[in-house]
């Protein structure tokens, strides 16, 4: 069956993020990715977002890592989204040329891995794990244009505006934060870009973060979201505990606006622009 024609609510993608706290193994990760997505059954989401490295944990010793326990995960996610009927959006490290990057993967209804979204824009700590990514998220769920950052990735704009301009309506933020308690209450008080990054493209922005103490005495804000495209929060999760957030987002609202219109004017960035959104699509394949 085309994925394309399972969803029942036309003009509307029901989203939900999840916010976890990790589990110090794979397989216990993975038992907390099924358990979320039992407890979402009834509410019957299109697509369920989970936070960046949600196989391992972001405090996991990486070097440690075996390429027959990720493709195991891997296998194991394929199975939940098609046993739950759901595009299963969910961090994780993978191999690709013999290095291990920071991904998203994007597996579909029919458990088909149909997109994986290395994260580019590294920190320090990420450098000493994951080779970087060399390309922009660009994919499909049941037919909608999406895009894709990962945590640190919220300081760099241009991956999502070019995403936008190339047709993304809906943008998909993995996190795991790990700070200090002190710099982890202060990105409690909202101050993340994450709602203007909605209103100034006019889309929708489904953030998915860890929760509480992480591994090395970090912590993590929580606070994952659900923002509108005029930049109001339609869904907030506390900085405490783990919670799932599901709203429905009206695509006749994410039109991408003030994307398409940065390609109009000034004139003569508009085919530089262009050339960019024509690579972006030709890397993609969507």
């Amino acid at each position: 069956m085309n994925s394309k024609s399972i969803t029942t609510r036309p003009g509307v993608l029901r989203v939900a993020a999840v916010q976890m706290k990790f589990a110090p193994s794979v397989a216990g990760n993975l038992v907390k990715i099924e358990s979320a997505l039992a407890s979402l059954r009834r509410q019957r989401p299109d697509a369920v977002l989970f936070p960046e490295c949600a196989t391992t944990g972001y405090g996991f010793e990486f070097k440690k890592l075996a390429r027959p326990e990720l493709t195991a995960a891997v296998d194991c996610l394929k199975s939940l989204a098609l046993r739950f009927k759901v595009n299963l959006l969910v961090g994780s490290p993978m191999f690709h040329r013999g290095r291990l990057q920071n991904c998203l993967l994007v597996i579909d209804r029919r458990g088909q891995l149909v997109h994986r979204y290395a994260k580019c824009q590294l920190t320090p700590a990420d450098r000493k794990a994951f080779a970087p990514g060399n390309d922009i998220a660009l994919f499909k769920l049941d037919g909608v244009c999406c895009t894709a950052i990962i945590c640190h990735e919220r300081r760099y704009p241009e991956l999502v505006r070019l995403a936008v301009m190339a047709g993304a309506r809906i943008l998909f933020h993995p996190n795991a934060g790990m700070d200090s308690l002190s710099v982890s209450r202060k990105k409690r008080a909202g101050r993340d870009g994450i709602a203007v990054r909605a209103f100034e493209n006019q889309i929708y922005y489904v953030f998915a973060n860890s929760v509480g103490r992480q591994a090395g005495g970090n912590w993590s804000a929580g606070d994952s979201k659900i923002v509108g495209t005029d930049g109001q929060v339609l869904r907030l999760a506390d900085n405490r505990s783990e919670q799932t957030l599901v709203a429905n987002l009206d695509l006749s609202k994410a039109t991408g606006k003030y994307a398409l219109e940065s390609m109009e004017q000034p004139k003569f960035l508009s085919p530089i622009w262009r050339k960019m959104v024509r690579e972006i699509i030709r890397r993609s394949q969507i």
